[in-house]
């Protein structure tokens, strides 16, 4: 599917995001909600240890893409909440040795918030994303 990724001039260029992403083709655009670190059960996993919930995340952020027939190339937008955003961007975002599941080349557009908390105490992010995948 056609998209095409703006750093505006004038603007800095992020290493890490891409600040503009417009799909040109009729598409279908698919929404997956929040997804936490927690089990079948909706237990936390992995209390404490903000790499591992963040590649339990992914795995799980990966299983609902594919049920809805898309992939990490398709992410058009990605959204993080973090109770601890430096610990987040050092250990999740910026470590080199973790391979990230979207193209390096042209990262979706996305957002790192900080919170207070999250619904449960032991987690420690929250990831949401939206993709879109061709008619």
């Amino acid at each position: 599917m056609p998209k095409q990724y703006i750093n505006p001039p004038g603007l800095p260029k992020h290493p890490y995001y891409t600040r503009v992403l417009s799909v040109t083709e009729p598409s279908t655009l698919i929404y997956i909600a929040g997804q936490v670190p927690s089990d079948d059960n909706g237990k936390p996993v992995h209390a404490g240890d903000i790499r591992s919930q963040f590649i339990a995340v992914l795995h799980a952020l990966t299983v609902q893409l594919k049920a809805a027939g898309a992939t990490w190339d398709d992410v058009v937008f990605r959204r993080a909440y973090a109770v601890d955003v430096p610990a987040f961007v050092e250990h999740c975002v910026r470590d080199k040795t973790f391979p990230l599941p979207w193209d390096a080349n042209h990262p979706s557009p996305s957002t790192l918030i900080g919170v207070t908390a999250l619904a449960n105490p032991e987690f420690l992010i929250e990831l949401e994303i939206a993709a879109v995948i061709s008619d």
